[in-house]
């Protein structure tokens, strides 16, 4: 098997040499079928834990800032937070990850969700309730730039199954606490502190599985015949010299990263405001919103394994961005006329992350690159998209409706085609830098 991501994508029945780094698959034996169920588990429970902090709040948006006094350029700063967490604190990853293993680190993650779920309710102003969503969102950073990481070292054979399973955890996740929040909330008294707080029970248990598994910091992979193979040191060391910033690719796959999330965000926190305020109740809005986050949940396991058949990712990248053209010129028109449709287009657009999420793993050759390939992707990525719902926020304020916004929106999807179309070329950060 050549080194190429083309042949990696193939799904063949052992994983190849290229694979054998410090961050590799953890050997075989009884031990190790242990080990990868609760890594499985694991990966399920923390990825339906990577959005309901961000889309419940969506939800009750309203609620929130009325209670906390919030202007609508506060509430644009505060839906701006997540990425502005994911792009600062996950860049500290991969040093974590070298330091406590990557399993020690995301079960770190999920006890910081785990706590801010917790004292979030708790705040009595916007800047303890901004402390506190940021505590939460740190935890989803680091794991945000670690399940790449932990699929490649325990599942190298198997990139595409894996991310997508992941992938569709995390969209499940996501459109439940879309759907659910307001009617939990409203099943609660009406208090949106309960309504939030309720989320918290999730997070607990995305703890357990990774419990074990705090002490498991290095792994080896097996040879053709089966037989416990050592890392390859003096090649994950040159991968780790290598800078990505040198590599275009990488820019190509950051950029992409950071429109799609900038989308993603700008959906998932104002996505709801926009149908209430065309005359859509709040529930139904909050069930759009779902529909949205849902379409993620098959579809991202179909598109990464898609995707790692396809020689070059370019066409789905455009197929997708193309439904988002649609679906935001349809809200820019008609916005509760054909709510759902939109809904469902804005959806299947969202489903790029999935897509990015494989490429990041397709573009490297070792562990060692995935891990600095999706730290740089990520964390640049996310500091591109800080300034997209703040700015919503703005022209929200001051424009006095959503025409202009949903414009920005819809513009935005020009350049994340052509980008993702770069990034999606057959080739990865080693040839280039």
């Amino acid at each position: 098997m050549s080194d190429e991501p083309k042949t990696l994508a193939a799904a063949p029945a052992r994983p190849s040499s290229a694979l054998r780094d410090p961050i590799s698959a953890p050997q075989a034996g009884r031990g190790a079928r242990w080990t990868l169920g609760f890594v499985t588990a694991g990966l399920v429970l923390a990825a339906l834990n990577l959005r309901p902090a961000i889309t419940s709040l969506g939800a009750l948006l309203e609620e929130v800032s009325a209670t906390l006094h919030m202007s609508g350029t506060v509430a644009g700063v505060l839906t701006s937070v997540p990425p502005l967490c994911f792009a600062v604190f996950g860049i500290t990853a991969p040093r974590l990850a070298r330091r406590f293993g990557p399993a020690a680190v995301v079960c770190a993650g999920m006890a910081a969700i785990l706590a801010g779920l917790l004292l979030r309710p708790l705040a009595t102003g916007t800047a303890g309730f901004l402390a506190a969503s940021a505590l939460a969102l740190m935890g989803i950073a680091v794991s945000n730039i670690l399940m790449p990481v932990i699929v490649k070292r325990y599942f190298p054979d198997r990139i595409g199954s894996m991310t997508g399973l992941y992938s569709m955890a995390l969209a499940l996740g996501t459109s439940l606490a879309a759907a659910l929040t307001v009617p939990m909330t409203d099943a609660l008294g009406g208090d949106w502190r309960l309504g939030l707080g309720v989320w918290a029970v999730l997070a607990a248990l995305a703890v357990l599985p990774w419990l074990p598994l705090v002490k498991d910091r290095t792994g080896t992979t097996r040879t053709e015949k089966g037989a416990p193979a050592a890392p390859a040191p003096a090649e994950a060391s040159a991968t780790a010299s290598r800078p990505m910033y040198r590599s275009r690719t990488a820019w190509a796959l950051a950029c992409f990263f950071g429109l799609q999330a900038t989308g993603a965000y700008i959906t998932m926190g104002w996505m709801p405001q926009i149908f209430r305020d065309s005359g859509v109740p709040a529930s139904t809005a909050g069930v759009l919103l779902a529909v949205t986050m849902v379409m993620g949940v098959p579809l991202a396991f179909v598109i990464p394994r898609l995707a790692t058949r396809m020689r070059q990712q370019g066409p789905i990248v455009v197929a997708l961005g193309t439904c988002g053209l649609v679906g935001y010129t349809g809200l820019l028109l008609a916005p509760s006329g054909g709510a759902w449709v939109w809904a469902v287009l804005l959806g299947i657009s969202n489903c790029s992350f999935p897509l990015a999420l494989t490429m990041i793993g397709m573009r490297s050759r070792t562990g060692a690159g995935v891990v600095r390939l999706s730290a740089f992707a990520q964390s640049v990525g996310y500091l591109i998209s800080i300034p997209g719902p703040l700015l919503v926020g703005v022209l929200y304020q001051h424009s006095g409706g959503w025409g202009v916004p949903i414009a920005l929106m819809g513009g935005l999807m020009v350049p994340q085609m052509i980008v993702g179309v770069l990034a999606g070329r057959d080739r990865t950060v080693e040839d280039e830098t």
